[in-house]
Parts: C-alpha cells; sequence; structure tokens
C-alpha cells in the first residue's frame, strides 16, 4: 500500500494511512466499508430481487411515451400537464413522457412532467392532465401484446384517439390488434428505479415481506464483520431508510425488519471490534429522486417543511436508539441531497437542527453532513458553520457518472486522483473546519478491459490519496454483483491492495524487504506480515496484535489500525 505522502520524507514519526495528529474516537482513522443495497434496497446491487416481479419493466417510476399506431403521433400533455391532452406530436420529448406509478401488475397511473396524472373525470369523455392525487378515475388497466398496448378504464371503457387528435374514453368494445384507434405503442424510455419503493410496491407485501426477510437475513452476516475485521477495516457506514423509525409496520408499501437488522449490525459491530456509522439514505419525500433514496418516481419532493420536520424525527430516533451504544461512531444527516433541488439555505438549516439533535444524546459522536451531489462545491458546507464539535463533511469520489470520465485511460484516472482530487483534499484541509470523510469511493472506472496491475495501480492511487482525509475513508460498497464494486472480491482476488497493519517509524520511511513490498514502486512503506501469535517486522514485532512492540536495535514503534 502507498503511504499517506507517497515519496516524501517527514520528521518524527508517520502512521501510514493515520495521521499521528488526528484520532478518530480511539481509531486511527476510519477505514470503513458501506453496507450498501442491505437495508436500503439498490437494484443494481443484487438484480435478482426483482426477478419475480411480474411486468418487471413496468415498475413505479419507469417512464413511458404512447404513440397511437394510426396517427402515428404521440400523446402528450400540453405544457408538461394542466389542461388537455392530445394525440399530435411526431416526435416525443418530456411532454411526451410519462412516469407509471403501479397500482397492480396491469393497473397503473400516468403522471405528467409537472406532476399531474391523467383523467378520465370529464363530462365529455375527455382525458386530461389535470389531477393532482391520483384516484380510481386516474387509474387504467394496460393490456399489453408485444410492444403493443390497450388502455382500459376501470369501468370497462377503452381509450382510443381521435381523427381531430384528441384522446377519449368512449370506445366500449374489446378493440383488436391490428391498426385502430384504441391501440398504441408503448415506448419504454427508461426503467432505472429499483428500490425499495419499486420492489415492495410490485410485489404486494406478502411476497415483498419474504424476499426482503431473506435478504436482510443473508445478504450481510456476523461472519461478513469478522472478514472486515481480518482485513484492516474498522468501520461500517450502514445505510438506512426513514421508515426504520415506523418498525415492524412502516407505512405502506415498506416491510419492516430493518431495524432489527441495525440492531444486529451494532451487535456484530461489539463483537468484532467495529465502528458503526448510522446513514440516512433516504429521506421522506426523497433527497434526490433516485432509487437509493426510495423514490416512488424519481421525484425529489424533500425540501418541504413537513418532510424536513419528519426527517429530523428519525434523527431524534436513532440518536435516542443508538446516542448511548459503544459501537455507534457517528450519524449521518442525509446522503447526497441534490444541488439541483435542495437549496443550500434549506441544507444548511436542516443540518443545524440535526446536528442539535444528535448533541442531545450524544456529546461526541461524530455529526457527517453530505455534500450536495451536482453542481456544488463542498467548499460550501465547510464554510457554514454547523456545529461546533466533531463534525464531519462527506465527499464522494467517483471517477465515474460524468462524460468527463468517459474517455480517460488508466493513466489519465490515476493522474487524476493525484493531479484533482488530492490538491482539493489540502485545500479543504487548509480552511481548519470539519473533517473531511470520503464517505463513498471504489475501485472502478469506465476503462474497457482494464488488468489486475492497472487497478492495483488505481486502488493504490485512491488509498494514498484518500489517507490524507481528516476523518478517513469508507468502500462502496462490501457485497455487489458487479464484482469491482465488491470489496470482498477486491480483496479476496487482490485488485485492491492494503494491509490490516501499518508502520509508525522516527524516520518516517522503510524500505520493504522483497517478500513484503506490496506493488512494483521502490519508495513503498513496509508491509507488516501477520503470523499467527506474532507481528513481525525488520526493526523488532508484537507478541500479538495488542502486547507492547518489542523493538530491533534500529528503533521504531509499530501501531495497529485498529
Amino acid at each position: 500500500m502507498v503511504g499517506l505522502v507517497g515519496s516524501s520524507f517527514l520528521p518524527l514519526s508517520l502512521v501510514l494511512f493515520s495521521s499521528c495528529l488526528s484520532s478518530v474516537d480511539g481509531l486511527s482513522k476510519v477505514r470503513g466499508v458501506n453496507l450498501g443495497g442491505w437495508l436500503v434496497v439498490e437494484g443494481w446491487i443484487k438484480p435478482s430481487l426483482f426477478d419475480g416481479i411480474p411486468n418487471g419493466d413496468m415498475l413505479d417510476g419507469t417512464q413511458v411515451q404512447i404513440r397511437s399506431v394510426v396517427l402515428n403521433k404521440y400523446v402528450s400533455a400540453a405544457n408538461g400537464g394542466g389542461s388537455n391532452v392530445t394525440v399530435d406530436r411526431d416526435l416525443a420529448s418530456t411532454w411526451e413522457t410519462f412516469r407509471l406509478w403501479r397500482v397492480s401488475e396491469n393497473e397503473f397511473q400516468l403522471r405528467c412532467l409537472g406532476g399531474q396524472f391523467l383523467t378520465s373525470k370529464s363530462e365529455d369523455g375527455l382525458i386530461l392532465a389535470t389531477a393532482k392525487e391520483p384516484l380510481s378515475t386516474e387509474t387504467f388497466y394496460i393490456e399489453r401484446n408485444g410492444g403493443r398496448v390497450h388502455i382500459k378504464l376501470l369501468n370497462g371503457g377503452y381509450v382510443q384517439a381521435t381523427d381531430d387528435h384528441l384522446l377519449i374514453s368512449t370506445h366500449q368494445f374489446q378493440p383488436g390488434w391490428d391498426n385502430n384507434l384504441a391501440t398504441f405503442e408503448l415506448v419504454i424510455v427508461a426503467n432505472n428505479l429499483h428500490g425499495d419503493y419499486q420492489l415492495a410496491n410490485s410485489y404486494g407485501y406478502e411476497k415483498a415481506k419474504l424476499v426482503l426477510e431473506e435478504h436482510r437475513r443473508s445478504f450481510i452476516t456476523a461472519s461478513d464483520f469478522d472478514f472486515l475485521s481480518q482485513h484492516g477495516i474498522n468501520t461500517v457506514r450502514i445505510p438506512v431508510g426513514w421508515w426504520i423509525t415506523q418498525d415492524p409496520y412502516p407505512p405502506s408499501p415498506f416491510i419492516g425488519g430493518s431495524l432489527a437488522a441495525l440492531d444486529l449490525a451494532f451487535s456484530w459491530a461489539q463483537s468484532y471490534g467495529l465502528k458503526c456509522i448510522i446513514d440516512l439514505h433516504a429521506a421522506p419525500g426523497s433527497q434526490n429522486g433516485m432509487e437509493h433514496s426510495a423514490s416512488r418516481d424519481g421525484s425529489v419532493d424533500w425540501p418541504s417543511p413537513e418532510y424536513i420536520s419528519q426527517t429530523l424525527e428519525v434523527i431524534d430516533f436513532l440518536a435516542t436508539r443508538y446516542g448511548g451504544h459503544p459501537s455507534l461512531l457517528g450519524i449521518e444527516l442525509l446522503n447526497e441531497p441534490s444541488a439541483a433541488t435542495v437549496p443550500l439555505d434549506v441544507l444548511v438549516s436542516y443540518y443545524m437542527r440535526g446536528y442539535q439533535i444528535v448533541r442531545n444524546h450524544s456529546s461526541t459522536a461524530y455529526v457527517i453532513l453530505c455534500q450536495r451531489i451536482g453542481n456544488a462545491d463542498p467548499i460550501e458546507l465547510f464554510q457554514a458553520g454547523i456545529g461546533v464539535s466533531n463534525v464531519v463533511v462527506d465527499l464522494h469520489y467517483y471517477n465515474l457518472f460524468d462524460p468527463y470520465f468517459a474517455s480517460m485511460n488508466s493513466t489519465q484516472n490515476v493522474e487524476f486522483i493525484y493531479k484533482i482530487r488530492a490538491p482539493q483534499l489540502q485545500a479543504l484541509k487548509g480552511v481548519n473546519g470539519p473533517l473531511i470523510f470520503i464517505g463513498e469511493w471504489v475501485n472502478e472506472w469506465d476503462v474497457q478491459n482494464a488488468s489486475q496491475y492497472e487497478y492495483q495501480k488505481f486502488g493504490r492511487a485512491q488509498l494514498d490519496v484518500y489517507a490524507d482525509a481528516t476523518f478517513g475513508w469508507s468502500y462502496w460498497t462490501l457485497k455487489n454483483d458487479r464484482m469491482h464494486w465488491d470489496f470482498e472480491w477486491n480483496i479476496q482476488n487482490k485488485y485492491l491492495l492494503f494491509s490490516k497493519w501499518f508502520i509508525v517509524t522516527e524516520d518516517a520511511k522503510l524500505p520493504a524487504p522483497a517478500s513484503t513490498r506490496m506493488g512494483d514502486s521502490p519508495d513503498h512503506h513496509a508491509k507488516i506480515t501477520w503470523i499467527p501469535g506474532r507481528l513481525e517486522h525488520p526493526r523488532g514485532h508484537y507478541r500479538d496484535s495488542s502486547s507492547e512492540f518489542i523493538p530491533s536495535p534500529a528503533g521504531c514503534r509499530l501501531r495497529p489500525s485498529l
């Protein structure tokens, strides 16, 4: 593993990864792993959770467009909703795109860009885009035959286009699948929301309960905490959803059981010497419109007084329940609020109130503030003056999710870490504000067909630079069907290299013997080799993992990372 300062020499002592100037609740620094996809579902992490859903391509939030096969025109909600519906567009854009709200396997409500729903509630049989809340007159039964559909009202009538390009609900007979005015082509534009809402609402309560109970029981277990403790990890960041406060009977469609699982996680953490960060990943109303915030259809409704008040109640619940637990390290008040939809002043006000709530229950728990994602500079939280003690700002660093990274090769990705990420961390440290936490990062990129050696270099660069974060880092995520996102796979297959033990030396750098050197650079720091009952190093040894170090004549002291 590359050290904190690369090839630089520092006087006196240096802890690889952990600065002697910084200590986090008795830990040298946080070396964490996220338990993503466990208590907050993310379908891309474990797609098989959704395999049994009928009409699985039509979940809540699926974006669809509807085209008349006779008129060859798209159904359009003028101005994005609020008035008539026409069938007169040659090309489809946002006015012609509807988000599904799933009622049953074949029954759906269609939401317009402006938030209104299509409705059959009109005196002349017209379909309008004016309903604010969906009821039975906004619910349609969709019959499918390949890419073609019939749209049926619950009272038995069918929706059809008219020759003058309107949409009406007066067709009373079963239409055929030939080219007729009551037959449409359904185009699925996006089906990318696979979260707790989609899973529970699509399966229905009984089936969803079985699926999630098995998932929570088997996806993360005590053996995973054992694995982490044996591989140099001292903290787990645990995403939770707002509905945990009403466990075991949360509001529909959410499924209870996550609170009991979180209690188990704290018990396992205590048994294996790990600390826990509780991360409010999904807030009521959704703070970013993504599946991991349990959004129903991609809308971001969180920045409202009602939802903010409800979220503060969640923080109070978590702080009350776990504030005195010896394994609690911190509480993250909100994960990844969207810069596009969450104003900074609203977020800062929420963070200030959340900080005080945590302090009401714990004087020492770290209060973690996640930066806004999107077009926002993390310096904004360092300048906000939130809290007076044990405050942390969480940054999420991915060389992904942006066209900027798409054409980078492996060397350019590594250079980006050193030339862009590292200076940003140094600049933020210079502000002398909250501690810095790289709460999510991953040993994955957009480089195609990269070799194991290239992955090792990329991972090593990130470990080197993120070691400078004053609070520490946390890998995303422990388990994942996509192998390079899977921490266990990376460690077991040696795509990510680092050691459980790190050196403190008076001269700051030791040459690593060939048998223990990691990687190819001549100035890597020595890797400590664990031998049962004895921790070895050329300059001395530990008798065991906790006893006093016995130095060799050259003089050196070692310190475990936990």
